[in-house]
């Protein structure tokens, strides 16, 4: 994971003043899911805070093990989310890697605000703190095993999004500003479309960048989506990665990543991957935030980009859109991490793997992990199917 050390450098300046800046709270909070309206909070004057990003941490910090048996203790299963879990957790005793920002507590919300579109749990976990709290807990029900995005689901998910609006005036006090709200989806759209335009200088060989420089690198356009600061900050990213030409790390195969991170055994996987000059060069994952806004139709061109998550999507779609990677990165094989406690995310449970194959004659491998909770995932294990598998492929 060397590419783009000015970037990183920056990515550590936004992340702590952003932060920080929520520390001192110089506005309403409202928590958001990740694929959540946070371009209308913005709008709305909320500073945003995800508690996803939170659970993230978590499993980077290897701290799963000791909060998911609070949230156990206190009735939710260590069969749902373990981002959710383990950041109740670790709400319940009272502790959170964000100290090393200068919180002592993760921030109090003013309003929590739900998209359906990942899954059930997140509506779930924000009721928790509905009731810690005692604030409003507002949200949009968005439908799962979406085919076709047509104009009788967007129609519908509109009528969501204007109940929230209304819900908002009435929560916040304010009036909601369409030119103002504009304006955030246009900063919004910038970034994602500069994402999109880092993540597919992949295309060429060898790659400049992998699997694990995204998910380190994707923090802004989470986090900060709406800011210009995130704008800014992939602008100069892409600028970076251009001017770096070609000295770039040998590659022997070109896998995809399909699933969610394993974030505990990031470092494990790097390393792994880079001794056999594996280059995990495309993933659903990174690519996923790489949304389509139009500040001149701001809500529709919002209900539409959040409605064609992939995480939502039919099978035939999932299947359709991976095949496309494949050829557009020209993969050499398919990694899909099939997590034990995100079956929402999971997406080698249903034939996907076989069809694929049968469609692209590209191998894949299937290996079972987790998000946050690490007893999920053995790494002897994994290293001895991952090199079995190499020897398959050459």
């Amino acid at each position: 994971m060397r590419a783009a050390p000015h970037a990183r450098q920056k990515l550590k300046e936004l992340l702590s003043a952003y932060y920080q800046c929520l520390g001192r709270k110089e506005s309403p909070v409202a928590w958001c899911t990740s694929v959540g309206p946070a371009e209308l909070l913005r709008s709305f004057g909320y500073q945003v805070y995800f508690p996803e990003n939170h659970g993230a941490l978590l499993g980077a910090k290897r701290l799963g093990s000791r909060f998911i048996p609070e949230a156990g203790r206190a009735g939710y299963s260590p069969e749902i989310c373990s981002y959710l879990t383990s950041d109740i957790g670790a709400f319940l005793l009272g502790e959170t890697p964000l100290s090393a920002y200068g919180l002592e507590r993760v921030p109090v919300p003013d309003v929590l605000v739900y998209n359906t579109s990942q899954c059930r749990d997140v509506k779930e976990w924000f009721a928790f703190y509905a009731e810690q709290f005692k604030v409003p807990l507002v949200g949009i029900e968005t439908p799962r095993d979406i085919d076709d995005v047509n104009e009788t689901l967007l129609t519908y998910l509109e009528s969501s999004w204007e109940r929230l609006i209304r819900d908002l005036e009435m929560i916040s006090g304010r009036r909601f500003d369409r030119e103002k709200f504009a304006a955030v989806v246009d900063l919004s759209g910038q970034a994602c479309r500069l994402w999109q335009d880092f993540l597919e200088t992949n295309r060429a060989r060898p790659a400049a960048h992998d699997f694990f420089d995204h998910i380190m690198l994707m923090a802004p356009v989470v986090v900060l989506r709406g800011e210009k600061e995130a704008v800014a900050f992939y602008r100069a990213l892409l600028d970076e990665v251009t001017a770096a030409g070609t000295d770039r790390p040998a590659e022997r195969y070109r896998f995809y990543w399909e699933g969610m991170p394993v974030w505990g055994k990031v470092r494990f996987l790097a390393e792994l991957f880079a001794r056999h000059q594996v280059r995990m060069v495309a993933s659903t994952y990174a690519h996923s935030w790489a949304f389509a806004f139009d500040a001149a139709a701001p809500i529709r061109s919002s209900v539409d980009a959040y409605g064609r998550i992939f995480i939502a999507r039919s099978q035939q779609h999932k299947l359709d859109y991976l095949q496309k990677m494949c050829g557009d990165f020209s993969i050499d094989a398919v990694l899909f991490h099939d997590a034990k406690t995100c079956a929402a995310n999971t997406n080698s449970r249903y034939g996907i793997p076989g069809k694929l194959k049968e469609r692209t004659a590209v191998p894949t491998l299937t290996f079972y992990g987790d998000l946050v909770d690490t007893r999920h995932f053995s790494e002897a294990e994994f290293t001895l199917r991952f090199e079995a598998f190499l020897e398959q492929l050459d």
